[in-house]
This record gives C-alpha cells, structure tokens and sequence, in this order.
C-alpha cells in the first residue's frame, strides 16, 4: 500500500521512491542545458514553476490505482507537485535519455523533452512511475521550452483515460492542471504562432521505457548501458523472464513483440490511429503511449492519418499501423543483437509476431462480427469483400460495427430492408448505394448461419463500443475549455468510462462527425504539437 503523510487530520502526499534513478547511471552534469548525455540513462532536472495552477481534470480511478486518498486533489501542496511548482516528498525529479528513428530516419539522441519523471509510487505490490508532460524543458528539449498547451493536454488526459475504459493497454492520467503562464505555438506551422496557455499532464505507468531507450546506447556501442537498460527491465518488469537465463534477453524480445502485436490488433479493432509511430513512442510494455495527433476512424480509408506531418507519406495511416509496429520492433531487435549474438532468435520473433497479430485480430473481429473464428477464417473473401464495401460506402468504422450489434440485439435478419437501412444511415455519402453491401450481408448471414455463438450479441457488444472519442468532440469541449468553461470537458470524461453502454445524452455524443467539422482545425488533421 500507499504511505501517505497526514497532518491535521488532512492527507498531506505520497513518498516517492527513486528505484529508475537509483539502478542506472546518472549524467554527473547537474546543468540544465541541451546537450548531448553520454554513457548515462538519465539526467536530475528540476520542473519549471508555472503561474497560478489550477486543477482542471482528476481521474479518481487512476488514484485508486496509486492507493491515493480520494481527498488528495483537494490537498494544494500535491496538486503544486502535480504542477511542477514544489518538489514531492522524497522526489528526485530527471528526465531519460533516448534515440529513435523518427518517420523511418535514424535521429539520434531525442530524450524527455518535455516529461520530467517525479520517481515512483508503491500500490498493489507494484511500482508506478508518476511523470509529468509539460512540466518545462530538459537536457533534451533541443531548444524548445518543454511546455505542453492546454489543448494538448486535454487531447493526451482523456485519450490515456479512454483507452483504458476501452480495454487497450495504456499509459494513464492522474490530473491535468491549467495555468496562467503562456508559450508562443504555431498550431499547424503555417506562420500563425499564438500565445496559449501551458498545462500539466501526470501520467502514470509501470515504466515509460521505449524501444529508443536501447537504440540510442547500441547506436553508440555503449554496450555496458544497454545491458544495464535491458536488465533493469527484465528484472523489474518481465516476471516471467528468468534473469539469469542465457536466453533472457531473446525472450525479452519476444515478450515485447506479443504485446505489441496484442496491441496493434486492439488499436485495429476500434479504428484507433496513434498518428506518429516512431521508435521513441513505443512502449517496451506494449502500451500506448505518447498522444499527439491522434484520431478515430470517422469514414472507413485503409489510408486515413491524423497528422498532418504524415499527410504525404502516409506512412502512419491506420492501415500501415501492423506493418510498422513489425519494423519498429525489428529496429529494437537490431539494437539487442549485441546482447543476444545470434540473429535466429530474433527473427523468429519478428515472424511469429505476425502469427500473433493476426490471432489477436482474428479473434477480435470474429467477436465483433458475431461469427466462429473459424468460419471467418475459411472464409478470407467476406473480409475482402467488407473492406471493400466499407471503403466504396464511406461507412463510419465504429458506427457500423454498432448498428450490426443493434441489429442482432433485436435479433432482426440482417438482409432485411430495415437492417439495411440502419447500415446505410452510417454511410458518409448522401446516397449510398445499396447493391454492394446487399451482397455483402447474403454472405455475412451465410456465415453467421454457419456459426454456433453463443450470446451473439452480448460478445459484439463487448467488442463493439458505442462511445468512441471522437475528435470533433474533443475539440468542441478543447474550444469551451479555452474560453474558461470546463463543464463540456467533465461530462465527456464522465461519458468515456463506459464506451460499451448506452447514455441517456449519446444524441450529443454518438454521431457522425458534421461536415462542418470534417476539416475544422483540430477535428480532422492535428500536428505533432496538437
């Protein structure tokens, strides 16, 4: 459990303890500058005060998974350590050091360049490492001020809390405080830089060790630092991992490509985009991580991306995102062969991850079709087929998928004129054809004919959520936020703790997005800085 001082009867905050800081190596250079940090995983750096800090959003939830007293956001010493304003109680504060290849290009050292790690809290039997986003700049801000803006900071609370009421692995929030300072952001780098004001994000996680955490030291051939990063996380992080096995580091990789794969079929399954998928925002723990220009699937395209950095390439669009989690991985393989020796053990990773996807996937849809794995298996032209139509059809992705579980909840014939209608009213089109999906749907009834689902439409609710944070949402509540009012914000982050029901208010929240929205600024295509 949680030790929490008291005074006056009042919880005051929680002990920190430093166990990253302490087990791996320190840069002697007490300096905040931008620099380059050699041999060492971390650097001590101090958050930068910010003006008049005010709590905007709390998740209870996440507090009780830090055995946090539910009045500890009432207390204003910890929510000034929350801001960056006062140390915490035995907090050694430091930001990490990392590379990463960053839109397929090596870039060298990157790092925490603005998240500042507090050090870690005890509850439940495990560490979780509290981690401040905004919190000002670091050895590896590479001159920027290490700020993060209110906008933002709403984006990356209440995507990390959605994500997890989905049931997707995820880095979490605890808070998010507003304030009176202000930074110069230039939101779509286009030459209109505004003052915006800054925020704080805490995020929690067991570790926020990303794949660049090894790339950097290997690409440096600082071998001795690699393996002190590799075995620092196997020995806090992969139980099952024998430490002193031969093997411990190639099952180390392996472990990592199950959960990545495990993942990027949960991220598939619900039309989830991260947007920027390079090395450095990959957790070694399988978890999304880092949220910028993220989105939804708003009308089905294999080619969709939120970040308007990727708009040419594409190469982060919402079909690509397996393929790049696969060489993302294989760039982690390459920097742990110095520790492993032997390129088999790593290959057979990076072959059977796809196994893995694909299993996780298969077993994904099927629940969310309501069909046996083993029939959608057998039956690959289906799947081709619905692609295809969804794609001709502009059909939004998860109302869909909701308007099929409805479908079955009445236990209606899916080939009926008013089944078909209920799945042309998800088309983007004004009048959407209906010849090819009525192909489509004799096949699919065809397969749910051949199939034994038991509690069809329970199963496709659990797999079909009904609440998907929509960016058009976020930034209608981004909008009234920046104009003082919070109330918008509280009620969609009450909406997003159950996705797989129905609310008494889902005429606001369970819509298309409007046309008036579709290339509205922060609805559609968001920037890195988003």
């Amino acid at each position: 459990m949680l030790f929490i001082l008291f005074a006056a009867g009042k919880p005051v905050q929680p002990i920190f303890s430093n166990q990253f800081s302490k087990s791996l190596p320190a840069d002697p250079i007490p300096e905040n500058s931008t620099r380059q940090v050699q041999h060492a995983a971390l650097s001590f750096v101090q958050p930068t005060p910010v003006l008049n800090p005010k709590l905007v959003l709390w998740s209870d939830e996440t507090a009780d998974l830090l055995s946090m007293s539910a009045d500890l956001k009432n207390n204003a010493d910890f929510m000034n350590v929350l801001a960056g304003n006062v140390m915490g109680q035995n907090s050694k504060p430091y930001a990490t050091v990392y590379g990463g290849h960053q839109f397929g290009h090596w870039a060298g050292q990157l790092g925490d360049g603005r998240a500042i790690n507090l050090g870690e809290l005890p509850s439940h039997a495990k560490l979780y490492s509290l981690q401040l986003k905004g919190a000002g700049p670091t050895p590896y801000s590479r001159n920027a001020d290490g700020r993060a803006v209110l906008r933002s900071s709403i984006r990356e609370f209440l995507c990390s809390e959605a994500m997890f009421y989905l049931g997707i692995a995820t880095t979490r929030a605890l808070s998010l405080i507003s304030s009176d300072s202000n930074v110069v952001r230039d939101m779509f780098y286009d030459g209109n830089p505004q003052y915006e004001s800054c925020a704080i994000v805490c995020r929690v996680s067991e570790s926020f060790l990303r794949f660049g955490h090894f790339e950097l030291p290997a690409a440096r051939e600082d071998i001795n630092l690699l393996r002190q990063f590799a075995d620092y996380a196997i020995n806090n992080h992969f139980p099952d991992i024998d430490a002193h096995s031969e093997s411990c580091y190639a099952q180390f990789f392996e472990s990592i490509c199950q959960s990545t794969a495990k993942l990027m079929a949960q991220w598939m399954s619900v039309g989830f985009v991260h947007g920027v998928m390079n090395t450095d925002n990959m957790s070694l723990l399988g978890e999304t991580i880092d949220y910028g220009p993220y989105g939804w699937l708003e009308k089905y395209d294999l080619q969709w991306t939120p970040n308007t950095t990727d708009a040419e390439g594409k190469r982060y669009c919402y079909g690509n995102q397996p393929a790049i989690a696969q060489w993302n991985l294989a760039r982690l393989g390459n920097a742990l062969f110095p520790l492993i020796n032997d390129v088999e053990p790593l290959q057979k990773s990076l072959t059977a991850y796809n196994q893995f996807f694909h299993q996780h996937w298969n077993r994904l849809l099927a629940a969310k079709l309501g069909v046996d794995e083993a029939v959608l298996q057998a039956n690959p032209v289906f799947y081709q087929q619905l692609v295809h139509v969804l794609s001709a059809i502009e059909m939004d992705f998860n109302l869909f998928f909701d308007a099929l579980t409805r479908i079955a909840q009445r236990n209606a014939d899916i080939t009926s004129p008013e089944s078909i209608y209920a799945l042309l009213a998800c088309s983007y089109l004004p009048n959407p054809s209906s010849a090819e999906l009525s192909v489509c749907l004799e096949l699919y009834k065809s397969l749910l004919e051949q199939s034994s689902f038991s509690q069809r439409a329970e199963k496709m609710r659990a797999a079909n959520p009904v609440f998907i944070l929509r960016n058009h949402l976020v930034q209608d509540v981004i909008d009234a936020a920046e104009q003082g009012d919070y109330q918008p914000l509280l009620e969609i982050f009450t909406r997003l703790k159950t996705p797989y029901q129905d609310a008494e208010d889902d005429a606001r929240w369970v819509k298309k997005c409007p046309p008036e929205s579709m290339h509205r600024a922060g609805c559609s295509m968001l920037s890195c800085s988003s």
